[in-house]
């Protein structure tokens, strides 16, 4: 069963697109997907899981199980940077463990996306609230991020600076758009929201596969400068998540029964964010080295989560 999982996944076209991307830096290709066209490809993924999100929540009941598991989700992502920074700074700066600790506290939309694909290949359905819990996460992990770096640093970041930060984690393009898309998909009428069924349905995973290119020729080109920083990053990128998803696939069951709810719980404690993060670290935390942290989350632990991690989690939901 763990072979046939394993198998399933890495024969997956989106993550053999992935590996052409590496593929093709390596091979000094000049294969490159335009700028103009990965950033809609992005909003496209947002936009499409934010409304079959809201689609699904609407058919949903609220009740005391959707609260629990959206304060669950809020916890995990206090709790990651908080325990992962003081892992960090024993080995690096507090600037590069702030900026580490807030992206592996946060969540990864793509890699949440991706991990929507494989639930349909296993006849499993995403509900709705888990899209609003992915939103939910983002925020905290990079306002704690910075709480840590203005403790443990001489000089104080600046009160603007921090107002800024909060701001743009609240009303970060990717958190609005999925929240947007996520309401919109909720007060949809069923019949309307059949027109565009097709857009949000059919293409997805055409242009799931696409974007993952994309993200292979990024990763490729930032791993000679990576592993230029020694074993540390790169042993933490992979272990970090995968005892975050793990643990999290397991205590997940005190605050759901369902498998498909449990394994996103898993894939989002996996998954650290290289969009967001970035972002706010550049307002407010300039000195972290995004040389660093972004090709932790993007090169390693992005492939690490969707190669090995996933089966790795739903084999412990099943045994759980």
């Amino acid at each position: 069963m763990n072979v046939q999982l394993l198998s399933e996944n890495l024969t997956n076209p989106a993550l053999l697109f992935f590996v052409l991307g590496i593929i093709a830096v390596y091979l000094k290709s000049d294969l490159e997907i335009p700028h103009n066209s990965s950033k809609f490809i992005s909003l496209y993924l947002l936009f499409a899981i934010g409304f079959k999100g809201g689609q699904e929540l609407s058919h949903e009941t609220l009740n005391a199980e959707i609260g629990w598991s959206m304060l669950f989700g809020i916890l995990i992502s206090l709790a990651i940077p908080l325990y992962t920074f003081f892992i960090l700074k024993r080995r690096l700066n507090v600037f590069d463990a702030g900026a580490i600790a807030a992206a592996y506290g946060s969540v990864s939309a793509v890699t949440f996306v991706t991990a929507v694909s494989y639930l349909e290949t296993h006849q499993l359905s995403l509900h709705g609230h888990m899209v609003a819990i992915m939103a939910l996460m983002e925020s905290p992990a990079i306002i704690v991020g910075l709480l840590l770096i203005s403790l443990f640093r001489k000089e104080e970041i600046m009160l603007l600076q921090k107002r800024a930060v909060v701001t743009h984690a609240l009303t970060n393009g990717s958190v609005l758009l999925i929240l947007g898309s996520l309401a919109i998909g909720y007060v949809a009428d069923a019949k309307q929201a059949e027109g565009i069924k097709p857009f949000t349905n059919d293409l997805f995973k055409g242009f799931l596969a696409i974007f993952l290119l994309d993200m292979g020729i990024t990763s490729g080109r930032k791993l000679k400068a990576f592993f230029s920083q020694g074993w540390f990053p790169l042993i933490f990128a992979v272990l970090i998540p995968l005892i975050n998803g793990s643990v999290i696939a397991m205590v997940s069951s005190l605050v759901t029964a369902d498998v498909a709810n449990r394994f996103i719980f898993a894939i989002l404690a996996a998954s650290a964010s290289y969009i967001a993060v970035p972002a706010a670290m550049k307002i407010s935390a300039p000195k972290a080295n995004p040389g660093l942290f972004l090709p932790m989350a993007l090169a390693v632990t992005f492939p690490v989560n969707i190669t090995v991690g996933m089966p790795v989690y739903f084999l412990i939901i099943q045994a759980t």
